[in-house]
């Protein structure tokens, strides 16, 4: 198959070398012509996987319409924020026998659209059913070294569902169908604004205790507001769900807990943002659930708090005791 994976950063670099171990022709394209030179030059992404060696017939350019006519099978790595820009400029392409798979984790600011949404509106040949989302707990760090690691892929249609499983299948990444794009796009947005409130817990020098209640609760009202907007609720028992919560709000490498930690040891937003390399798409992703639960008048005390600590600068002390001592409610 002939593969081009939009987006070079640590995830778009870790799948197209992947994909290229599965015997695919692969191109990986970047918007940065100097970027595009550097891994042709060095072999390696220096800037987002810099232990990892590409190989040698891993093609890479800068050139995006010519990277998205040559591929039957387009998988976008781009941060959130980005994908309208980028798929604005493959408006005249005709992508109706092409199957594009999103990889990232957001919702788009001021529309309050997925990504899979976004992409339709600017590709208006993209047919729903050739769209697919490939999503659940993944750090690029564990992949590129062949961890074992199991995630979901969603399509309205089976079929491609299907085919995107078996497309990224490897002896150590391990990929389960689905049919609620929905879904599986929300869970694995929603998620991230649950691991920033993770990652201030961590900041302030709360324990386990304070973690684990955390994700139990923040599962409840991601699914609250998912259900709502026409999600599947077993989703969010899934992969693309608990599972990549659970790694989010864990793991040392996941950069939307590096955010919230940051601003738990009392740390200004704009300060933590302008130092990272890579997107935390948790920040944005914050501004949209809090928007969206508003729209749909869904309660997410959790999130609220979030958006108020990072936007508002609410001290990290006073929304735990207002996330604490709010009325009691039956549990389930």
């Amino acid at each position: 198959m002939t593969i081009t994976v939009l987006g070079a950063g640590s995830w778009g670099t870790t799948l197209g070398i992947l994909l290229y171990s599965g015997h695919h022709a692969v191109t990986l394209w970047t918007h940065n012509d100097e970027h595009a030179h550097s891994m042709q030059v060095t072999g390696i992404n220096t800037q987002f996987l810099p232990d990892i060696t590409l190989p040698n017939d891993l093609s890479i350019t800068s050139d995006l319409t010519e990277a998205v006519q040559s591929s039957n099978f387009i998988v976008a790595a781009i941060p959130t924020q980005y994908v309208r820009s980028v798929f604005q400029q493959l408006g005249d392409i005709d992508f109706s026998d092409k199957v594009v798979v999103n990889v990232a984790k957001g919702i788009e600011n001021k529309t309050l659209m997925t990504i899979s949404e976004v992409i339709e509106d600017c590709c208006p040949t993209v047919k729903p059913k050739n769209q697919a989302i490939l999503s659940g707990p993944s750090h690029a760090e564990e992949v590129s070294r062949n961890i074992p690691t199991a995630v979901v892929a969603a399509s309205p249609g089976i079929e491609t569902a299907k085919r995107v499983q078996q497309t990224f299948l490897t002896p150590y990444f391990r990929v389960y169908a689905s049919t609620d794009l929905r879904g599986v796009e929300l869970g694995g947005a929603l998620k991230n604004v649950i691991a920033v409130a993770a990652g201030i817990s961590d900041g302030i020098g709360f324990g386990d205790n304070t973690k684990s209640a955390l994700l139990t609760r923040g599962i409840v009202e991601i699914t609250r507001l998912g259900v709502a907007m026409g999600a599947e609720q077993s989703s969010f028992s899934g992969l693309s769900g608990i599972g990549d919560l659970i790694v989010t709000c864990m793991s040392k490498h996941s950069r939307n807990r590096y955010v919230g930690e940051e601003i738990g040891k009392g740390r200004k937003l704009d300060d933590i943002v302008k130092e990272m390399v890579m997107v935390a798409e948790g920040v944005t992703t914050t501004k949209s659930v809090y928007e969206l639960s508003a729209q749909y008048g869904i309660d997410m005390p959790i999130s609220t708090e979030v958006y108020r600590m990072l936007f508002e600068e609410k001290d990290p002390y006073q929304a735990t005791e207002e996330l604490m001592t709010r009325d009691v409610k039956i549990e389930m």
